[in-house]
């Protein structure tokens, strides 16, 4: 039995053990999910509580906020409602100032149109009594003047007939004999007198016409360029008058240096090289022969461009490629003023447009009339006139017989054989003569200019003076209260005698007087 009962524990002690066990696992089982879901409630209670004391918080610092922005409004707005009284106080101030100031002109205005209208009825009294002394005067003069034709037996226009009359006949008779001895005086001293001018004409324009013929000027960024220039020892402007073949002069004239020569193309290979140099800033001989190399080269291919260009745009065939650098060379070629190239071009239009209306060979006119001053482009080089020399190039390089004796004749140097030569002959001189075609030195003509017009200004009543059409005509106008009709004839004349005797001009100049009286009223 003992042993039975061992048995019996031995089996129901584990039954025991694993049904407690799973009671044990039961309530964990279901007592845990209930513990977590009140913790859970617990802190969603407390994140809740959080929220709404936080959503508490941002309300009362939002209302704070809101408050303060009105405020700040409500004393931004006072601000401005300050500044704009201040505004409109300070307009309205302006306004009774304005208002004040306009009741004080139209106070002051009054008082002038009344002064005016009893001056203006002061005026009309006065003239009245000045029409009925005219009057009375007038009355006098005639009957004066009836008692002097009693006298006289003879009408007031016989009287002056007569009066001038022997005016004239005396004048004429004196101004007549002073002629005569005048022309005998002229005669007798023609020769000598004519000398004379030619030296004074001479020894007046050789300068200028030496300067513009000979001289470039090249300007300087600063005077220190001229040492530059020069070079230590004078090493530089050695080597730029031994390449060059011209002379340079540095003196005293600020930021300048003047290249003289009688060759035109050197004188340019000379410009442009100074130029680039002082633009390069390196200047010392090396550099002064690369430079000097590339300007020549620059100088022959705008020759050649120039002559190519000339020869198409006229239309020409078949000219000597040599012949085309003469052509391009009197680019750089002037005669008073005038560009030989361009010249050379008017005359060949010009004898093409003769030749092409008298039914003549127009292309043939143009070579003519172009290649007439030729001898031009090399003239300071070959010995001879530029005539002779037009006529060597011509033969040399194959001109035909009309072309030859149309440069040969165009100056009346050998009689012209051909209708073409003629027409080139006319070309030339309607070229040269045109107005403005051969232009003077700026500088003389501005002096020209103000010593017209100083002339003028120099008389009494001359309120203003203008030299026109490039001093070929003068106006002068005159103050009227001054000067009278008659004066400004006697004005005219004068200024007319002054010119002729304290000037030298071309041509003629027309002194013209002005006066103008004007009357002027504004309607209010």
């Amino acid at each position: 039995m003992p042993i039975l009962s061992s048995d019996v524990t031995n089996i129901i002690l584990p039954i025991i053990c694993a049904v407690l066990g799973l009671l044990v696992g039961g309530a964990i089982v279901f007592f845990v999910p209930v513990f977590k879901q009140a913790q859970a409630k617990k802190k969603a209670q407390k994140i809740v509580h959080d929220a709404e004391i936080k959503a508490d918080h941002i309300v009362k610092n939002a209302q704070l906020d809101g408050k303060q922005t009105v405020y700040e409004l409500k004393q931004e707005f006072e601000k401005e409602m300050k500044e704009k009284k201040g505004e409109l106080s300070a307009q309205e101030n302006k306004l009774f100032q304005r208002e004040q100031n306009i009741d004080r002109r139209d106070a002051a205005l009054t008082s002038k149109e009344q002064t005016l209208e009893e001056k203006n009825e002061l005026l009309v009294r006065r003239g009245k009594e000045f029409d009925k002394k005219e009057a009375i005067l007038q009355t006098k003069l005639d009957s004066i003047i009836a008692e002097l034709e009693k006298v006289a037996q003879m009408s007031t226009q016989e009287a002056k007939d007569e009066l001038f009359a022997r005016v004239e006949s005396k004048i004429s008779k004196e101004i007549a004999s002073f002629i005569k001895n005048k022309e005998d005086e002229a005669k007798e001293t023609a020769d000598e007198k004519a000398r004379e001018l030619l030296g004074l004409a001479i020894s007046k324009y050789a300068q200028e016409v030496t300067t513009e013929k000979t001289v470039s000027v090249v300007s300087l960024p600063n005077d220190e360029m001229k040492g530059r220039i020069i070079g230590r020892e004078g090493r530089n402007i050695r080597a730029l008058e031994q390449l060059l073949g011209v002379d340079l002069i540095v003196d005293d004239t600020p930021e300048v240096i003047t290249v003289s020569c009688f060759d035109p193309i050197r004188r340019e290979i000379a410009h442009l090289s100074l130029e680039a140099l002082i633009k390069d800033g390196r200047i010392q001989p090396g550099r002064i022969e690369e430079i000097v190399e590339k300007c020549k080269k620059e100088v022959n291919e705008s020759i050649k461009k120039a002559g190519q260009e000339v020869v198409f745009k006229l239309g020409l065939p078949r000219i000597n490629n040599e012949l085309v650098e003469y052509i391009g060379r009197l680019k750089y070629r002037t005669s008073y003023g005038q560009n030989a190239l361009e010249h050379s071009v008017e005359v060949a239009y010009l004898a093409g447009v003769m030749a092409a209306e008298l039914g003549l060979d127009q292309n043939l006119a143009k070579r003519a009339g172009l290649l007439h001053d030729i001898g031009k482009s090399c003239d300071f080089e070959m010995d001879g006139s530029h005539v002779e020399i037009g006529s060597r190039l011509a033969k040399k390089y194959g001109e035909s017989e009309v072309v030859i004796n149309a440069i040969e004749s165009h100056h009346g140097d050998v009689e012209a054989k051909f209708i073409i030569s003629n027409l080139v002959q006319a070309a030339d001189t309607l070229s040269a003569a045109r107005p403005g075609a051969r232009s003077e030195i700026l500088e003389n003509y501005i002096k020209r200019i103000e010593k017209l017009e100083e002339i003028c200004n120099s008389y009494e009543g001359v309120y203003q003076s203008y030299a026109m059409q490039s001093g070929r005509e003068l106006r002068v106008m005159v103050v009227p209260d001054k000067v009278d009709d008659v004066g400004a004839f006697k004005l005219a004349r004068e200024i007319k005698e002054r010119i002729e005797n304290e000037m030298t001009y071309p041509g003629q100049i027309k002194v013209s007087v002005i006066r103008e009286y004007r009357a002027v009223e504004t309607a209010k």
